[in-house]
């Protein structure tokens, strides 16, 4: 019951903003369709049975018209006046399942997108991606859960939800049905009305139990299974995005064996869901094969008495059976349950995980906009995720127009400071101010190269189509990347094409095509010559003239292009 209820919760928690939202009544619409055309399908059930009475019993007793009419357009039986065939239940039988199939998957992509889309919207609002990705939280894989989990769980949800409610249509359906059938049975002198009711019952009552206690531990095991796949998944990733790397320290081996390991728990507890599973199938097999001949062994001794024809007995079946799949709905269906179980509780870890990011946002070193002319930071305390103190009482004034250089040991806190000088690192406190209006640019020492055209990569973060062919060439050529500027509009992966030196050229480009009021490089020259690392910050100082710099760096000759030098010593920012 603690695992239904839970399971419940979770899911409707995910569920709830999408039924009540903005799309709320498309989705309702959609759905009632779809519930109206599967009750429609249970109804057809019902009414097929008593065609089976009808047909069965026609066989009985060799009467050729009517096994001709129930085959063709209906006829008279000893139920109804006039029951249709065969061919026209079929035909509508088709028609209507064909829709509620089709109608169903588009009830799912709408909710996927949408589900899709909130999880994304609030990943990436407030940065959580940042913190989730800087603090431990527990959340591995983000991309799977955002686009794998999100399906299965959509999937899974609309197929086992309609699913359990035709289970319990039929059961109901069936229920009264089989009561008609069942008559009477004395046990120890007492009289059972509709017995075959109580017993359709305790059999997948039993069933059910049994299918519970045998087969729980897949839910975590399921749970593991989708963790470890993308473990493996995102191994193979970061094989394919550092080839280089990995060739020139002869890694192959060591990549090897890392993908051995992981590829290793992949197997290992797909071996034990195989386990769980084979106990799982012997039973439920062996239950399910007991059902196909249980009705029959329970409705024959009327049967042989003489009390049912042949009709009655095949109706009887029908009906006994479909009570007892009812009821066995858990027993078909608990490997699926099991798996969408496990996803609910990614989907709701990471959306948790998501909300604490969002509640830590106000946490850490705050930049705001203030009416003096220059940056000020004051007050500004830095430290790592786990509490360790990098920087303390950190003050810092940059004038408009002003380059300043910071320099320090390794590990000093020189990178952590440019993060919370961008306003991204969580952890400390303190203020930044900036003026209101102004515009900065981050250039990390790795620049960040999104997928598609060298245009929407130049033209980043602002739109694609922000800048003019002529100035996208110009300032190509100025960088010493002309050789590019035919391929403005080629889609590639331009992180794996160009070096590390022709990205931090095309970092520079963006900043010369943005032209920030501030602009904050981290070693973003490290991969460059001395030659090539001069011109590009004179090329800042002479085309970007009111552009305030603050510039991390170890080469001394950097600091000839700036107007201060500044050091990190002793978890302090000092004059140089």
């Amino acid at each position: 019951m603690r695992f239904t209820l839970a399971a419940l919760r979770d899911a409707w928690s995910l569920s709830r903003p999408f039924w009540n939202g903005d799309q709320r009544w498309a989705a309702r619409g959609l759905l009632a369709v779809v519930v109206v055309l599967n009750l429609g399908l249970v109804a057809m059930n019902v009414l097929l049975t008593y065609w089976q009475r009808g047909f069965y019993n026609a066989l009985e007793t060799k009467d050729w018209q009517a096994f001709i009419n129930l085959l063709l357009i209906g006829g008279p039986t000893d139920d109804f006046a006039f029951i249709p065939g065969f061919s026209l239940v079929a035909a509508l039988y088709i028609v209507v399942a064909v829709y509620a199939l089709y109608l169903k998957q588009a009830l799912q992509i709408r909710w996927r997108r949408w589900l899709t889309d909130s999880l994304t919207r609030r990943w990436l609002g407030h940065r959580a991606y940042y913190r989730l990705a800087v603090e431990d939280r527990g959340t591995d894989n983000p991309d799977q859960r955002l686009a794998e989990d999100a399906r299965l769980f959509v999937d899974s949800t609309l197929t086992l939800g309609l699913g359990l409610m035709r289970a319990v249509v039929t059961l109901v359906s069936f229920v009264f049905v089989l009561w008609g059938l069942s008559g009477e049975v004395t046990v120890f002198g007492v009289a059972i009305p509709g017995y075959l009711v109580w017993v359709a019952l305790a059999y997948s009552a039993l069933g059910t139990w049994l299918t519970h206690r045998i087969g729980r531990k897949l839910i975590g095991l399921n749970f593991l299974q989708e963790r470890v796949e993308a473990d493996f998944r995102y191994a193979l990733v970061r094989v394919r995005d550092n080839v280089e790397g990995i060739a020139l320290h002869r890694g192959e081996e060591e990549e090897r064996t890392g993908l051995e390991g992981r590829f290793g728990a992949v197997i290992g507890n797909w071996w034990a869901i195989m386990r769980a599973t084979k106990q799982l199938t012997f039973f439920t097999a062996g239950f399910s094969q007991v059902a196909t001949i249980f009705p029959f062994v329970v409705v024959a001794p009327n049967y042989f008495a003489g009390r049912i024809p042949l009709g009655g007995l095949i109706q009887t079946s029908t009906a006994f059976g479909s009570v007892q799949e009812a009821m066995s709905w858990l027993v078909n269906n608990y490997p699926e349950v099991a798996a969408w179980r496990a996803t609910v509780q990614r989907l709701t870890g990471f959306e948790t995980a998501i909300s604490a990011a969002e509640a830590a946002d106000a946490e850490g070193p705050r930049v705001e906009s203030g009416t003096q002319k220059g940056l000020e930071a004051s007050g500004l305390g830095v430290s790592l995720p786990d509490g360790r103190p990098l920087l303390e009482d950190v003050s810092l004034t940059v004038a408009p127009g002003e380059a300043v250089v910071v320099s320090g040991a390794s590990g000093s806190g020189k990178s952590t400071l440019f993060r919370a000088l961008a306003g991204i690192w969580p952890f400390g406190r303190g203020r930044v101010s900036v003026p209101a209006g102004g515009s900065a640019l981050f250039l990390p020492q790795r620049p960040y190269l999104p997928l598609g055209t060298l245009r929407r990569s130049l033209s980043y973060p602002s739109p694609e189509g922000s800048f003019d062919d002529a100035a996208l060439r110009a300032v190509l050529e100025d960088v010493g990347l002309g050789h590019l500027a035919p391929r403005l509009d080629t889609g590639e992966s331009w992180e794996r094409v160009l070096s590390g030196g022709e990205q931090q050229r095309l970092a520079f480009a963006r900043a010369l095509l943005q032209r920030p009021a501030w602009l904050f490089l981290d070693e973003a020259t490290a991969s460059l010559d001395p030659v090539a690392e001069e011109r590009l910050y004179r090329l800042l100082r002479e085309r970007l003239p009111g552009t305030a710099m603050v510039s991390i760096a170890h080469r001394p000759a950097v600091a000839a292009f700036h107007d201060r030098a500044l050091r990190v010593e002793g978890r302090r920012l000092v004059p140089a």
